[in-house]
């Protein structure tokens, strides 16, 4: 099959969705699709384009105007889709319902092109709480059109259990796993304290303020305690680390309880820099705040990415392909503090093998995922 892979922004070296995006198309490629990617960038000179590969479809200029151009003008998706063959585009949605886009799908039908949009998050109204009006009102848009647009589609593709969306049936998915990119867990470390990681581009959903909560009440309360370190492993944001509407900011609790010493913040790493950083900590921490944007089930990247490694872990959400494993700790969905004691005892009690929870996962690839869209369509 001929697949148009549509996504609304660039690429990031740093970005895990970018990673995520190039793995989902690779994933296709494995099954034998023929898939052309389009995005849309910045060109070295300054013009913002609309790219396939690494083909320019459309240069809209530099400025204003071509700013407000790219967000109206899709006509270069559908010339192209059309006048290559293209039989099915997979967009990722940006939350970015309009007419402009609305129209695009209508004449994508009509042409006999199928479509699916994927959802990298549902419910996500709740994660706009908070931000610039700007992105407020962009999401007023989007509530405005998206059951329009919805209703153009031959599927909506979810990480959740959801059977519809906006009125649209949906095929249900998992976050994959790309295993080549991710090396197995190599546990060693050189001292008695327990050391624990969290990977992420930081967000008030994560909920790592509760893990930091919960360490400062530890260190302030536990009698004959063991050293334990949490390092953070990503980009944190201002809104985190000093508060928001959602969550006290790391500094403040940091403070409060006087563990510097015992947060660690490492910024981005990649590579062997981070395989070092892994190797080192015996748990890992998923998200334990998506309460607060009001998702309850989700399959999460991180939970995946954390077993493919081998290492147990803990979140608050539900995840039905993860929950119930005995590698993984649960918390409660609420704003308690996480209980250091009860890692600490989950640690002491389980034994592991890192291939051992490698080896449960390996029905979570890409390609066996992207397949399951392919196959419902």
């Amino acid at each position: 099959m001929r697949i148009l892979f549509l996504i609304f922004h660039g690429f990031s070296e740093v970005s895990g969705i970018s990673k995520k995006i190039h793995n989902q198309v690779k994933g296709l490629r494995e099954n034998g699709h023929d898939v052309r990617l389009c995005y849309y960038d910045f060109s070295p000179e300054g013009h913002r384009c609309r790219y396939v590969d690494d083909t320019v479809i459309q240069d809209y200029g530099t400025g204003t105007l071509a700013s407000v151009r790219q967000r109206l003008d899709y006509g270069c998706i559908y010339r192209y889709c059309v006048d290559n063959g293209i039989e099915t585009v997979y967009a990722r949605s940006f939350m970015n319902a309009t007419p402009m886009l609305v129209h695009l799908f209508t004449r994508l039908r009509k042409a006999g092109i199928k479509s699916v949009t994927e959802i990298p998050t549902y419910p996500y109204d709740g994660e706009f709480v908070g931000f610039p009006f700007r992105e407020r009102m962009n999401l007023f848009i989007d509530k405005l059109f998206r059951r329009q647009l919805a209703s153009k589609m031959n599927a909506m593709v979810t990480f959740t259990d959801e059977k519809h969306i906006f009125g649209c049936r949906a095929v249900n998915i998992s976050n994959g796993i790309n295993f080549d990119d991710i090396p197995t867990h190599n546990y060693h470390n050189d001292d008695d304290a327990v050391h624990i990681i969290g990977v992420a581009e930081v967000h008030y959903w994560h909920g790592y303020d509760r893990l930091i909560a919960g360490l400062g009440e530890y260190c302030s309360q536990a009698a004959n305690r063991r050293e334990v370190y949490f390092h953070i492993v990503g980009g944190v944001g201002e809104s985190e680390m000093h508060g928001s509407v959602h969550a006290p900011g790391f500094a403040t609790l940091i403070e409060k309880y006087g563990i510097e010493k015992y947060v660690v913040f490492h910024g981005q790493l990649f590579g062997h820099e981070l395989d070092k950083v892994f190797d080192k900590c015996v748990f890992a921490i998923g998200s334990l705040g998506r309460h607060r944007s009001g998702i309850t089930n989700i399959k999460t990247l991180k939970n995946r990415e954390y077993a493919a490694r081998g290492i147990p872990f803990a979140y608050s959400e539900c995840d039905s392909d993860f929950d119930g494993r005995k590698y993984v700790l649960k918390m409660p969905a609420d704003e308690s503090p996480i209980s250091i004691e009860r890692i600490l005892e989950f640690i002491e009690s389980h034994k592991f093998a890192p291939a051992d929870i490698r080896n449960t996962v390996t029905d979570l690839s890409w390609k066996k995922q992207m397949q399951r869209v392919i196959e419902t369509i």
